[in-house]
């Protein structure tokens, strides 16, 4: 999920960017290292609008949210609207299937170099289908299975998106923690992208959820999840993932971080060079591995760097583990919109 620009014509305008989100992520860009603030130009230039008029393809209220379908030349965006603000969810280069317009879902794939093995992947939060579809393009003969909330969006992504039902590509129309929890099945990689307006769901954000996925990764399985870094709960959601996963590393993605989590000891630069080196001959990848492995930023959530507040709290169920299934569709209703 990434803040859109404004919009030309469609449900409404882009809000403002407020000055203490802006404030927080440059403080975070500092955090992460000195080199990353030329990311916040990334993050910037959509908000100054486009020089080209997008035309509304189509437009659908599902029973979880306001969808609309744009179309800019031979891109297309799926966004999300809520109080007269727009959140794109995914862009689609309808002449390369194997592009990835969205910068940080590039990052997302860097949990490649870190996986044991790549075959099988677990994918919360379809959108549009890009990240997942694109790792079924170089892993053809991986398992690969989409978590999506929304039936609408699945049909919007195959009417759209170039998303085709193919051998190995599996799409559930299923919330993401109830698919955990009624599910046996390990995977190598779990990728976590779900978002409702500029928020994670809550309940894909406790530390609870996090041991639920941890329990669900094969041997050398690895978490990856886009976090949008100006809403005050990112040090909370970094101390969170971190209560359950010793080892996190993160990549700036044009105003989203993406953090790449796992079990065990940390591994070794060198040792991440090689497999990121050996996966780019091995998967003749679009995007290197090797490149974006360049941008890895350590963050320790504690040991005195002073990168995270000491007071963000672990964030943990608001619900007894009886009452979940009640609790879920609560959180999964579609927020009213006061317009």
């Amino acid at each position: 999920m990434t803040l859109e620009r404004p919009a030309l014509d469609g449900p409404g305008v882009a809000g403002p960017v407020s000055a203490r989100n802006i404030m927080r992520f440059v403080s975070l860009l500092a955090r992460l290292g000195p080199a990353c603030l030329a990311g916040l130009i990334g993050f910037l230039t959509p908000l100054q609008g486009h020089a080209q008029a997008r035309t509304l393809v189509e437009s659908a209220e599902s029973l979880y949210n306001n969808i609309y379908v744009y179309r800019e030349g031979n891109v297309f965006a799926m966004t999300f609207g809520y109080n007269r603000t727009i959140y794109t969810e995914s862009l689609y280069n309808s002449l390369d299937d194997r592009d990835l317009p969205v910068v940080y879902t590039r990052y997302m794939t860097a949990s490649l170099l870190y996986a044991k093995n790549v075959k099988s992947v677990l994918e919360i939060g379809f959108g549009g289908g890009r990240e997942s579809w694109y790792l079924h393009r170089f892993l053809p003969e991986a398992s690969i299975t989409s978590v999506e909330l929304d039936p609408k969006v699945v049909e919007l992504a195959k009417k759209y998106f170039g998303i085709k039902d193919e051998p190995n590509f599996n799409v559930v129309n299923r919330d993401g923690r109830l698919f955990l929890q009624q599910s046996k099945d390990k995977y190598d990689l779990i990728l976590i992208d779900a978002y409702r307006g500029p928020f994670v769901p809550f309940h894909l954000l406790t530390k609870e959820f996090y041991e639920l996925v941890k329990a669900h990764l094969a041997e050398g399985g690895v978490v990856a999840q886009n976090v949008e870094p100006s809403t005050m709960l990112f040090d909370s959601a970094v101390k969170t993932i971190h209560s359950v996963f010793p080892q996190q590393d993160f990549y700036l993605g044009e105003g989203n971080v993406v953090t790449i989590a796992y079990d065990g000891p940390p591994r070794s630069p060198d040792d991440l060079a090689k497999s990121a080196s050996d996966r780019d001959a091995s998967l003749k990848l679009r995007y290197s591995l090797s490149q974006m492995l360049q941008q890895r930023r350590r963050l320790p959530p504690e040991g005195g760097t002073g990168t995270i507040d000491p007071n963000a709290k672990i964030l943990t169920d608001d619900f007894a583990p009886v009452e979940s299934l009640k609790a879920i569709e609560s959180h999964n209703r579609k927020w009213p919109d006061p317009q």
